[in-house]
């Protein structure tokens, strides 16, 4: 008998739906155990999320400062044959729950363990993963794979749906020109693809040399555009979140005026960076594709943006 233990928190209930069409081909399987700790923070983040709320987290997400956490229901001494850590990204960073599972003494039944990162976000997660990573390096976790799943549309499209989504809970497509927001349906389904090989590296002892088993799949794919941006962006987060920190505690109304500006600043960063980022790519980034793609290719490891196995394993799937 196998065991996995799944590790999830879902505001919307959308990274939920992710997570139990990918171990789908586990669940159905009686040779394996799955266990699932659904994370759970003692106040409890709401959605829809009011907008003022919504500013409040951020000094805490990007400081990855732990919230107080409920118990977990899994025994943290007990092991496990993989474990799989799925997030939501706020404020390019881990959502507040989850840091407070890896913050937390619980955290330690990843250590030497296999892990994969399970990510449903907008569009930018290069810096939450990084956190992410170095804390089950920290943790000496066996981190194996991760597979992210972006919002459907395009960027410029996101910046609205994803906002109104989380905002006021409509995720409907309107004015015949922006998409539904969130993850589509269709990449929801296909998510037991990269169930059904975990399952086979279960079956075949392959997961136990600590290799990437997702590699192949089209796990990750990562925008070149966003490394830079996401970099700069993180660097006026943190300070930012340290002086709104030093103002006042989450939930103390002294902080409002600042997080106000924080938007303030953040909407005139993101107005100004899209005329330099045309710019950048037109005259500056044809002279730089060996820099960027070696970039490309550290952040999508270990399990890589190629599909050659996606169709050995799309056959399998019709089989069954």
């Amino acid at each position: 008998m196998k065991r996995i233990l799944v590790i999830n928190y879902s505001q919307t209930g959308q990274l939920t739906s992710i997570v139990k069409s990918l171990i789908s081909p586990l669940s159905k399987n009686k040779t394996i155990e799955v266990v699932w700790e659904e994370l759970e923070p003692i106040k409890p983040y709401p959605f829809p999320w009011p907008f003022i709320k919504f500013l409040d987290v951020f000094p805490e997400s990007v400081l990855m400062d732990a919230p107080e956490m409920k118990s977990f229901s899994f025994d943290p001494n007990k092991k496990f044959d993989l474990i799989i850590l799925s997030y939501q990204v706020w404020y390019l960073s881990p959502s507040l729950p989850v840091t407070g599972f890896l913050k937390s003494p619980e955290a330690r039944v990843m250590k030497e363990t296999p892990v994969i990162t399970v990510i449903g976000c907008r569009d930018m997660w290069l810096i939450a993963q990084e956190k992410v990573k170095k804390c089950l390096e920290q943790i000496s976790a066996k981190f194996i794979d991760n597979v992210v799943f972006l919002d459907q549309g395009k960027k410029g499209a996101t910046f609205i749906t994803t906002p109104r989504w989380l905002l006021t809970g409509k995720k409907e497509k309107f004015w015949k020109i922006f998409p539904a927001a969130g993850v589509s349906e269709k990449d929801i389904m296909n998510a037991d693809s990269f169930g059904n090989a975990i399952l086979k590296a279960l079956e075949s002892g392959e997961i136990d040399r600590g290799n990437s088993i997702l590699k192949g799949l089209g796990a990750v794919k990562v925008n070149p555009n966003n490394i830079k941006f996401e970099q700069a962006a993180h660097w006026h987060f943190l300070v930012w979140a340290k002086i709104i920190q030093a103002i006042g505690k989450q939930g103390q109304m002294k902080r409002l005026p600042f997080l106000i500006l924080f938007i303030v600043f953040l909407s005139g960063m993101i107005l100004i960076s899209f005329p330099f980022a045309i710019i950048f790519n037109i005259f500056i980034n044809p002279f730089r594709n060996e820099e960027i793609a070696k970039k490309v290719e550290y952040f999508e490891q270990p399990s890589g943006s190629s599909t050659e196995r996606l169709e050995s394993l799309s056959a399998m799937k019709d089989i069954k």
